[in-house]
């Protein structure tokens, strides 16, 4: 399977093998940042689980649940798998190249759990169901969001999450293929048409109203006409994890370029909504198929595929208390470079890069516990915690 939603060095439906590690132990490393200072900083073995996908945490629960792309989720608790499923879809799950189950949260409250996926017939859904205490009661399983996707099997998104505000966003890749061709739309493809929920961040309110599965927030950009009330933000190719800083609120996208430039958009807190990101117009800071759009918002990081990237994960600013040089640093890595590497933001600007010299096998994620402390998640080496050396 692969999440290399951009890899321009490969046909459009060509998918990576995954790796495998036998290291079992924790790697180390000591870094300096480009503007001084030393960390020292490991990966420390969490689970062995397969193909891990996403990760998340629940309101009154210390257990770290984690999805596999085959449609399982699993729990983390006191350091050790649980051997049992917490939910098991896999009967409904279309996996292979890059679908499968992609995304998970749940309620601020923790009363309700939200997955996100592709079906056996390739197009996206996202399901909410019920916690009864910690078990997930399958029999009142509600589907919150149905979109067809184009025949190409990749850029399927997969992001979902409560923000700051209380409201779910998600992230929807642009239907697939390469160029975002945009089937019907001849200039801009489904990133740039509003007529689309392709290629976008959704925001929505999942309470049901006046017979729909949910709410439109009545401040989202569109809500009052000009594109899909669904829509916040748009012009993005594969929205592959975006996050909130989880002391200033200010968000972080990472999106996966075409064929040469992978990047990162940063958010103000309280800002964002109706933001266009350029795709298809522009990849990163450069020309793709046209000028950018008038008032486009340009990355604020962009690195190209010369270095062996290839396709971009975004991770989170670190909080954590165990490791005081990483405070305020956004953690990040690609799929095919692997190697995690981290910036800081000042006045909008990357203030600080740092190449922490970590790598893990195929990194697809990134996730963040109950107290700010940081995980990868890679297809060779399952979930490993980013500890103090």
């Amino acid at each position: 399977m692969s999440f290399a939603a951009g890899i321009a060095i490969l046909a459009a439906t060509a998918l990576l093998v995954a790796g495998c590690s036998d290291s079992g132990g924790s790697s180390t490393s000591k870094t300096t940042s480009s503007s001084g200072g030393d960390v020292r900083v490991k990966l420390t073995p969490v689970a062995r689980v397969d193909d891990p996908t996403a990760f998340t945490t629940r309101t009154g629960d210390r257990a770290l649940y984690v999805t596999e792309q085959v449609g399982r989720v699993r729990a983390m608790r006191d350091g050790a798998l649980d051997p049992r499923p917490v939910l098991d879809i896999t009967d409904q799950v279309g996996s292979g190249g890059e679908r499968g189950l992609l995304g998970i949260a749940f309620s601020p409250d923790g009363s309700k759990l939200y997955l996100y996926y592709t079906n056996r017939d390739g197009d996206i859904r996202v399901d909410e169901y019920p916690m009864s205490g910690n078990a997930v009661d399958t029999g009142s399983r509600r589907q919150l969001l149905a979109v067809d996707h184009p025949a190409a099997p990749n850029h399927n998104g997969g992001q979902l999450s409560f923000g700051p505000d209380g409201k779910l966003y998600m992230g929807l890749g642009d239907g697939g293929g390469a160029g975002d061709a945009g089937a019907g739309h001849v200039e801009g493809g489904n990133a740039q048409s509003r007529d689309t929920l392709l290629g976008k961040i959704l925001r929505i309110d999942p309470t049901p109203s006046g017979g729909a599965p949910y709410s439109i927030p009545s401040d989202n950009p569109f809500a009052g006409g000009g594109g899909m009330p669904e829509i916040w933000a748009y012009g993005l190719r594969n929205p592959w994890r975006f996050s909130w800083d989880r002391e200033t609120a200010d968000m972080w996208i990472a999106d996966v370029g075409q064929n040469q430039w992978e990047e990162i958009d940063f958010v103000r807190a309280g800002r964002g909504a109706g933001a266009n990101y350029g795709w298809n117009r522009v990849e990163g800071n450069h020309e793709f198929s046209g000028a950018a759009p008038a008032g486009a918002v340009g990355p604020i990081h962009e690195y190209s595929h010369a270095g062996g990237g290839c396709s971009i994960s975004g991770g989170y600013v670190y909080r954590g208390s165990k490791i005081p040089g990483l405070t305020g640093q956004y953690l990040f890595s690609d799929y095919c470079d692997s190697t995690i590497r981290s910036i800081r933001e000042r006045g909008g600007k990357v203030a600080d890069q740092r190449d922490l010299g970590l790598k893990a096998n195929q990194v697809t994620a990134f996730g963040q516990d109950q107290d700010g402390q940081l995980y990868v998640l890679s297809q060779g080496d399952g979930v490993q915690r980013v500890d103090p050396a």
